[in-house]
């Protein structure tokens, strides 16, 4: 058998919890790894969402942790387009079930954020959780530092 455990390690992109607000994004360093996968697994709602109430997921890229931009359809894998500023998964109809959605990150930059951003109004919070998988690690991750 192949093993796959040894070549992968898990961040959080968005801390398991239920949301009625934006979360703070915590950058998830790819340094070391030629490949990511972003895992978002979404509650039923906790309200009835519409193009007003609303939940945006946006993923932002960087070189440097600092200077963040959104990413295109081009750096991502299983999403057939990517809304402006990054948005790669946008909550505007009932979402009664629990859901789990996969993107493939093939960008070129070190780090990612990922905003679970909310618009409208939101009495009751909706879960979210968000795990970016990080796999095929290099032999020499210094090597990569620039």
């Amino acid at each position: 058998m192949k093993d796959l455990h040894s070549g992968l390690t898990v961040a959080a992109a968005i801390d398991a919890a239920t949301l009625s607000d934006d979360n703070t994004p915590e950058a998830v360093d790819l340094r070391g790894f030629k490949g990511a996968e972003i895992i978002l697994a979404i509650g039923a709602g906790g309200i009835t969402f519409s193009d007003t109430d609303k939940i945006e997921f946006t993923l932002i890229h960087s070189d440097d942790d600092s200077s963040y931009e959104a990413v295109t359809v081009d750096d991502l894998l299983g999403v057939a387009a990517v809304g402006e500023g990054g948005i790669v998964k946008a909550l505007v109809a009932a979402h009664a079930t629990a859901a789990v959605y996969r993107f493939g990150y093939v960008g070129t930059r070190r780090y990612l954020k990922l905003l679970a951003a909310f618009s409208g109004t939101h009495t009751t919070g909706t879960p979210v959780a968000a795990l970016v998988i990080k796999g095929h690690g290099r032999i020499n991750p210094q090597a990569d530092q620039a």
